[in-house]
Formats: C-alpha cells, structure tokens, sequence
C-alpha cells in the first residue's frame, strides 16, 4: 500500500509540477517580453525622420538609464537600409545582426547567440516613419541570463514546495496505512492470544472494521471443532462397535470352538456393517467441506428409480412435484439417500411407491416424501428403526444400515428425517428434509 501510494504520489507531483513549471516559464518569459516590447515602442514612438539628411532623430530621452551605460545588458539599435546603424550608448562598438531581408510588421522575439558570452533576448519590428520611404529595424535586446534567472528563482521555489508537499503526503499515506491496518494487527493479537490460552473463539470486541473477519474467523474455528468432535466421535463409535465383535472372534478362537469358522463369518459381517456405515459417514464429511454442494432432486430421483425399477420390476413407481428443485448436497450423497428411501419403500410395501418433491414449498427447506403401501411402522418403534442394525422385518435380507445412513448423511447436511404414515397408500411415509440451495 504504501508503494502504491508513494508511486501515485511521485507520479501525481512529476506531472502537476511539469504542467506548473511550463505555465510559470510561459508567463514570465511573457512578462520578460511585454517589458522589452514596451521600451520597443516607447523607442519607435520617439523615433522621427530629420528632414536635412533623412536620418533618425529622438524627440524625447529614453528613461531607462541601463541604457546609456556600456554593456548593461540592455540594448537598442535601429538599422535602415542604406543607413548607417543608430545604437544605444549601452552596446559601446557592437552592433546586433538584423535581416533586413524580411519585414516584421508585429514584434517578432528571438534569442541571439551573436555574442557567445552574452545571449540577448531580442524583440524587434520593421516600421516606415512619416516622411521617410526607408524600412527601418527597431531592435531592443536584453540579456538572456536575466530571464533566466528569473526563471531559476520560481523553479527552486517551486521544487522546494512539492517537495515539502510531496513528504507531507507521503507522511499523510503512511499515517493513514497504520492506522487503517491497525485493527488487522489487532486481529492478529487476538489470534495469537487465542493459540495461547487455549480458546476456539475470538471473544474481545475489535473495530466494525474488521468485525466481519472475526465473524468468519469464529465460525470456522467452530467448523473445525465440530468436524474435529466428529471424527473423535466416528472414530470412538467405530472402535466400540467393532470391539465386541473382536473379542467374540477372539475367545471363540482360543476354545477352539467347533463353530469356528461361523462366528468368524457373523461377527465379520457385523463388523463389514459397521465399517460402511461409518466410510458412509467419513465420505459425506468430506464432501461436505469442500464447499458449497448442489444438486437437482428430479434427476437423482429419476436416476434411482431407474435403478430400482430394474430390481422390483412389479411395482409401481409414482413422481409428482417440482423436478427442479435444489439441494445443498453432494449428488452422490443424494443419489444414495434416495436409493436407501425408495429401495426400503419397493422392499417392505404392497407395491407401491409414491415419491413427492417440495410438496411444502418451504423457502429455506426442500423436503422429500416417500410413501408405500406396506404395514408401516408402528409409532413406538419408530425412533428404534433408526439404530444401526435395527430391523423389524429380519425375514428379508438387509444389513440394518439404511435409515441410520439416511438420518447420519443429511443430518451432517444440516438437513433430518422422520417417519410418519401415509395417508394416500396406508403405509409408511418417509419425510426427507435438506437445505434448499441458494
């Protein structure tokens, strides 16, 4: 920030002051010239013809007493074809080259190097004087060096004020990086406060500024604490739930026990169960982390009714709602959701199986219904069903998992399910419930 300003600033000041020192150069050098164009004509207006010989005759003194001392560095001199040349008494035995080859009818100014140790400054104009047919060439020189110095003067004053006014502005732009920054540095503080005591949020109060930062700051310290409450969670849930299957295996081992090679096949296959639902789980953490999910109910529900249509081909399927409705949630996640949902739903009803999309069109919420024509679930048992492992129905295969990866995956969405039944079909009725998508 502070390059960037300092670099503005230079540039800024280089171009207001090129533009200042060509307007303050311009008017004095105007002002140098209107000076040398009044003496001009003061000289021309005292300027007449003698009748006796046709020379040039003043009627008046010229004032300036520069004049009339040797070299002073201010001149005059008239020059007439066929004339000989009328210096001031200031040019001593010099003379200043005209070209009388052209006529000047306005003042033309120039600067003359004829004298090398003494440019001059030269304003002159061609005039024809009453009673005369000469052109004559009225010059008046001043020393180049006095507007020069002149000039001199104003750009020291003026390189002395921008840089004053340049350090001001730097001192200004560097006051105000510190202070603007010093709420950052109080973030930072409080950051490392924070690390050292301990703490998962940034309690004391800091600027409006930076408020938002904070905010932020904190909700990601509670992300992390949550999704590292979770995997404590998932890790400890995973090692209890395999633990007594282990030790059945273990003991059955060491007593040699005839059924063997039985147990080891149930206790691994509760132990298989265990471990997918928690891979479930992990998977759908991490996408969730990722960022912001998206997906469109009506495509996945069509792609898994496809898919399950194929293994109960003699029930029947019904879609109503809006298909374009949109979920904060990984596709995958969806897909399997509602693969767990309506495959239970084909399994376990009469076959029938009626989905609906967004049927409240709740604008935070999208909800997901799943209805059957089975038996249902009685009431009291419908908090039990959602245990890992429960089933009621233990004569048709199935692991268990279904409801308790359904209510795990959208609850870390920040969605829910519950049960209810069905007032269309008699069965049960399944009610999803994810974030809409923003």
């Amino acid at each position: 920030m502070m390059l960037i300003a300092a670099g503005w600033i230079m540039v800024l000041l280089l171009g207001g002051g090129i533009a200042l020192d060509r307007t303050l150069t311009g008017q004095i050098t105007r002002s140098f010239d209107d000076q040398l164009a009044n003496l001009l004509n003061g000289l021309i207006s005292s300027a007449e013809i003698r009748p006796e010989d046709g020379e040039i005759i003043f009627n008046r003194t010229m004032g300036d007493q520069r004049l009339l001392e040797p070299n002073s560095g201010l001149y005059w001199q008239i020059r007439g074809q066929g004339h000989d040349d009328f210096p001031s008494r200031s040019l001593w035995d010099r003379t200043i080259d005209v070209n009388i080859k052209h006529v000047d009818n306005d003042p033309h100014a120039y600067v003359s190097t004829q004298f090398p140790a003494e440019p001059l400054r030269v304003i002159e104009r061609s005039i024809t004087l009453p009673g005369s047919d000469t052109v004559w060439w009225f010059s008046v020189a001043e020393r180049q060096s006095n507007l020069d110095i002149q000039i001199s003067r104003v750009r020291r004053i003026l390189l002395r004020s921008f840089a004053v006014l340049g350090l001001g502005l730097l001192g200004m732009a560097a006051l105000q990086t510190w202070y603007g920054l010093g709420p950052l540095r109080g973030v930072r503080r409080a950051i490392q406060r924070m690390r050292s005591s301990g703490s998962n949020q940034v309690a004391e109060p800091l600027p409006l500024e930076v408020q938002p930062l904070v905010q932020e700051l904190n909700a990601l310290m509670a992300h992390s604490q949550k999704q590292a409450e979770e995997a404590r969670t998932h890790a400890g849930n995973l090692a209890h739930a395999l633990k007594t299957p282990l030790t059945v295996v273990m003991n059955a081992a060491t007593a040699h026990a005839p059924d063997l090679a039985d147990t080891v096949i149930r206790e691994a296959a509760v132990m298989r169960r265990q471990v997918d639902h928690h891979l479930a789980r992990a998977r759908a953490v991490g996408r969730r982390a990722v960022g912001q999910a998206r997906a469109k109910v009506g495509e996945s529900v069509e792609a898994v009714l496809r898919a399950v249509t194929v293994l109960y081909d003699k029930a029947r399927f019904d879609l109503d709602g809006d298909r374009a409705a949109q979920v904060a949630i990984e596709r995958q996640d969806l897909d399997e959701i509602l693969g767990n949902l309506i495959e239970n739903a084909a399994k376990y009803g009469g076959g029938s199986v009626f989905v609906t999309i967004d049927p409240t069109a709740d604008p935070d919420w999208c909800e997901i219904w799943v209805e059957d024509d089975g038996i249902g679930i009685p009431e009291e048992e419908r908090t039990r069903i959602f245990d890992r492992g429960a089933r009621l129905d233990t004569g048709k295969p199935g692991t268990g998992l279904g409801l308790a990866i359904v209510r795990d995956v959208a609850e870390i969405y920040g969605g829910g399910v519950e049960l209810d039944e069905s007032e269309d079909l008699g069965g049960l009725l399944v009610k999803l419930r994810l974030p809409r998508a923003g």
